[in-house]
């Protein structure tokens, strides 16, 4: 999957409060289908919906434990959507740091703007 779009998986899988959810779930451990249906009032075909969107968008993969096949969460998806944030994170910092330089510089000089009006 291209990196846009394994991102553009993570974001729509992500829009989902039943799958974030999930991943809170399955970041304390494996977990079957039916230990993951539990806390949720809907059928377990619909949480089977939503893991195979989770799955598509590589935020868990399936084991095998003899006849078990608990759901994994999947971590690397998760960094590369906290790296892109991380980017404009970054911007916004420094667009708030060039702010505060200007509201200090503005607030230092209060005195000069008044005899200007006087």
């Amino acid at each position: 999957m291209q990196k846009a779009t394994a991102l553009d998986a993570t974001f729509a899988a992500l829009a989902d409060p039943t799958r974030r959810a999930i991943l809170a779930r399955l970041a304390t451990g494996e977990a079957s289908v039916a230990e993951l249906a539990e806390p949720f009032a809907m059928s377990q075909p619909a949480i089977s919906k939503h893991l195979k969107v989770l799955e598509r968008a590589g935020l868990i993969s399936i084991g095998q434990d003899a006849q078990r096949r608990p759901r994994k969460l999947e971590i690397k998806p998760l960094e590369e959507a906290v790296d892109w944030i991380e980017r404009y994170r970054e911007i916004w910092a420094a667009n708030y740091e060039r702010l505060d330089a200007l509201l200090e510089e503005l607030q230092a000089k209060p005195a000069k703007r008044k005899r200007r009006k006087d």
